[in-house]
């Protein structure tokens, strides 16, 4: 049985070294997450300030990918 990811929207707030960033969720969390291939392949950029959407396993939610810049 394949488990199901969880997206939420939310807010970049820092970006950290690494291609990591601070991401404030609607739910008022801070996560990090980190950006997914196709947003890395097509050299999307990412800055503070930006609305993402990010999807993260339901077995940890401190740590996400960013799948979406709106």
């Amino acid at each position: 049985m394949k488990e199901t990811n969880l997206s939420i929207k939310g807010v970049v707030k820092e970006i950290i070294k690494g291609d990591k960033f601070k991401v404030l969720l609607e739910n008022n969390l801070l996560i990090e997450a980190h950006v997914s291939g196709k947003i890395r392949m097509h050299k999307i950029r990412i800055l503070p300030g930006d609305s993402v959407e990010v999807e993260f396993s339901p077995y940890d939610l401190t740590k996400g990918r960013i799948i979406y810049r709106h």
